[in-house]
């Protein structure tokens, strides 16, 4: 279950301030939701510069003849005449500013500070928001930054009475295809017929189009059949009736065709009527949708999507072709709805706030379920027995296949294929595909457990909150170090790693802090080099700790931004402030292995060795890299294999470590790493073992993980990861082109294919087997060439053959 949050302001309005506000968060964990209270005070400003702008805009979309839909406003000719876009673009950053503003305030601070505490930035939020006034409900809410900061949520709007409805029981089959219901209105001035396209070219959709309907067509359509999806382009508008009172909320009006003009209410019976059938979702590619929204929220739909102001017609049909093919392809609505309504930026250019228009109204009583949701479970096969039987062609069979040819053609094929492969592979064609198989073989590999030789330390959101803010510079204060040393040194840690930047002196006030830092031999610090493409100015380490306690925290990423790569050493740059010549991961492992012994040095031809064992550094073409940027002393980081990343050692928060919660023995001759885990500090990486945001791993895990490989590899004699020189590497791909050209030399397809999936299967398990012990070998060129010598062999031979 994605994160719901309903945001109820109540009865107020910008005028009168909402004094009722109530967040509620309901997550798939809790049962009950959790729920927080607040206010909002009067802001005359927001509801002056929000009218302001919908003048301006439908004056402007009525000078430049960009209207979907007949005039909502009465524009006077002289709102025209002296239009400025200059004006309208300050009126969008005044409504911007005072929103901001306003969610700002001290009342509603509370609600905006507990949402963010139990929210990660990458959930996929619904936030829907319900008030009395609807006049709230029309600003422009994506605008608050709580969406800039929560990339994954968007808004959407519902009315505060809501309730589910009635569902009968279908008379039609369960269907195989989502049923779309197409209502192409008038359509004069517009272009509907490629809003017709796009949604007949949808995967898995059943699509009825209804060209300018009369009523009574319409109406019998919304009777006879079952719909999941109602789709109406044309000509809308949402006008106020004429005897709703004071107050009067503006009422959604179609125009079906030239002659005639609905409101939702003239087909309130149909529509009920479907929505009792499984209608699920509404969209009005079409202008001011609002009122229609308002209208079906009487009628309990589970979702509307509308535009909340007049629209152009190009902006229309931009929105619906990304909507509609990232739904269709296993996307959320709400996060196809955001894909689609940010992609409308490119067009702002011409069309002014275009990616302020589209709008979903939800019904929070009803489920959220995806495209295939909707869809039959199961798909009847298709039919074949009206199709021909084929006919078989007989070949000379007596002919029977010589086994030096066959040798032979096996041999030039494979040779030739290889040779390709790797004249493909040395150009980093294949690279993307290699890293992604290597990626999906470590994550096979069985669970080796936690490294008991570490104890992390994690900084989390509520640890740097808890700290005084007076106190505190950065994430960890002064007097909290003191305290971490205070509760860490009675226990004899072997090492500890404080992997936080401390670019500054420490308060002079704080002398065992101050000590620590110079004479305590086991307390390494990191800092960061300079980088003069992503960072020109580094960060310096603790003025106070000497160079051989300093390591630097420098990552390499791959192009796809993953870390595959650990980088031990490297030749200091005098300018940069951080002038460490050894990694951080290092440092630690060095001074682990201090007490045993054991120091580092260097062979004749660069590589680190620590004991007896030699770890061989990354070359610029390396297994399935080639031609990357090897500077340094590089060696490819072969993960501790966990459950989840981070799992790779006892952990503990800075809390718990003050409280006095963590066991001695957990502490005692062990290396203590303590790191930010809070999202707010950035520190998150991605890993082989996933590439979704929920997967990322923060930066002391990671330090762990390269620290740990260091250690295995000398202590208990873990492998590190290892390839093939370049002839070793092409004698592998021959030998499996050998493999597919004697598979394709066989003359029976059926048997060919079975073998086909049989030497796939060896190839990925030796290749699995081999990575177990440290193997990184060429699995995709492999399987590349076995493919493509499987095809050939067969032309070749029996071309020769005259076959």
């Amino acid at each position: 279950m994605q994160p719901l949050v309903v945001l109820n302001l109540g009865n107020g309005d910008w005028d009168s301030g909402c004094p009722s506000v109530v967040a509620q968060l309901w997550t798939e964990a809790q049962a009950a939701p959790m729920q927080w209270t607040g206010s909002l005070p009067p802001w005359p400003e927001l509801g002056q510069h929000w009218g302001d702008w919908r003048r301006s805009y439908t004056a402007l979309y009525a000078h430049r003849g960009w209207q979907r839909s007949f005039p909502v406003f009465e524009i006077d000719e002289d709102d025209i005449t002296h239009f400025s876009p200059a004006e309208f673009e300050q009126l969008c950053r005044q409504v911007r500013h005072s929103l901001n503003r306003w969610l700002q305030s001290e009342g509603f601070r509370g609600i905006d500070q507990a949402l963010r505490t139990h929210l990660a930035p990458t959930d996929e939020v619904r936030l829907i928001i319900t008030a009395q006034a609807r006049n709230l409900l029309r600003l422009p809410w994506h605008l608050w930054r709580f969406f800039d900061d929560y990339p994954w949520a968007e808004p959407a709007l519902s009315l505060p009475s809501y309730g589910r409805a009635v569902k009968t029981a279908s008379d039609s089959p369960s269907a195989a295809m989502v049923r779309i219901l197409v209502v192409l209105g008038n359509a004069e001035g517009i272009d509907v017929e490629r809003d017709r396209t796009l949604l007949e070219r949808l995967p898995q959709a059943s699509v009825t189009v209804l060209v300018e309907p009369d009523r009574a067509t319409l109406h019998r359509h919304l009777w006879e059949a079952d719909w999941e999806v109602l789709f109406f382009a044309g000509h809308s508008s949402s006008q106020v009736g004429a005897s709703q009172g004071e107050n009067p909320a503006p009422q959604g009006c179609l125009q079906i065709n030239r002659a005639e003009s609905l409101t939702l209410d003239d087909l309130r019976y149909g529509l009920r009527r479907a929505i009792s059938h499984g209608l699920k979702l509404a969209i009005f590619n079409s202008c001011d949708g609002l009122g229609l929204a308002w209208d079906l929220a009487d009628l309990h739909i589970s979702q509307v999507i509308v535009m909340r102001e007049p629209v152009p017609d190009r902006v229309a049909q931009s929105f619906l072709q990304p909507f509609l093919t990232a739904f269709a392809n296993q996307q959320s609505l709400y996060q196809s709805v955001r894909l689609a309504r940010e992609q409308l930026q490119g067009l702002e250019g011409e069309f002014p706030c275009a990616s302020w228009l589209p709008i979903i109204y939800q019904n929070p009583a009803e489920a959220l379920t995806p495209w295939q949701g909707w869809r039959s479970p199961t798909v009847p096969p298709a039919d074949l027995s009206t199709f021909p039987t084929p006919l078989t062609v007989s070949t000379p069979a007596a002919r029977a296949p010589h086994p030096a040819a066959l040798l032979m053609v096996g041999l030039l094929t494979s040779l030739a294929v290889s040779s390709l492969v790797l004249g493909v592979r040395s150009v980093g064609m294949l690279q993307p595909l290699e890293l992604w198989a290597f990626d999906r073989l470590q994550s096979l590999r069985p669970n080796e457990g936690v490294d008991d030789r570490f104890l992390v330390v994690t900084l989390t959101e509520a640890d740097i909150q808890a700290q005084p803010q007076s106190e505190r510079v950065g994430s960890l204060s002064d007097e909290a170090l003191e305290q971490v040393l205070q509760a860490l040194e009675p226990h004899q840690p072997r090492v500890i790693g404080l992997d936080i930047y401390r670019d500054r002196p420490t308060d002079p006030q704080l002398q065992p802090v101050t000590q620590a830092l110079q004479q305590n031999d086991r307390l390494l610090v990191v800092c960061k080099s300079r980088d003069t493409l992503f960072d020109p100015v580094g960060i310096a380490p603790p003025p106070e700790v000497p160079a051989n306690r300093v390591g630097f925290s420098d990552f390499i990423e791959d192009s796809d931004g993953v870390l595959r790569r650990q980088l031990v050493a490297l030749d200091p740059d005098p300018a940069s402030p951080c002038t460490a010549p050894y990694s951080f991961s290092a440092r630690l492992a060095f001074r682990y292995l201090e007490d045993d012994g054991i120091d580092p040095s260097f062979t004749p031809d660069g590589h680190l060795q620590l004991g007896e064992t030699i770890f061989r550094r990354v070359r610029p073409r390396w297994g399935g890299y080639q031609g990357i940027d090897a500077a340094g002393n590089q060696l490819m980081l072969n993960y501790r294999s966990l459950a989840v990343p981070h799992a790779i050692a006892a952990q503990v928060s800075l809390s718990q470590l003050l409280a006095g919660h963590v066991a001695p023995d957990a502490i005692r001759d062990r290396i203590v790493l303590l790191g930010i885990t809070a999202p707010s500090a950035g520190d998150y990486w991605f890993t082989p073992f996933g590439s979704s945001r929920a997967d990322r791993v923060a930066g002391v895990f990671v330090q762990a993980h390269m620290t740990s490989q260091l250690l295995s590899a000398v202590l208990d004699g873990r492998p590190m990861l290892w390839v093939w020189p370049l002839a070793g590497e092409a004698l592998w791909l021959m030998g499996w082109g050998l493999v597919g050209s004697s598979i394709g030399l066989r003359r029976r397809g059926r048997d060919r294919s079975l073998a086909g999936v049989l030497a796939l299967g060896i190839l990925t398990g030796s290749s699995f087997i081999l990575l177990f012990g440290g193997g990184w070998v060429p699995l995709v060129p492999a399987a590349l060439v076995g493919l493509l010598a499987g095809g050939l062999a067969p032309l070749v031979y029996f071309k020769r053959l005259n076959l």
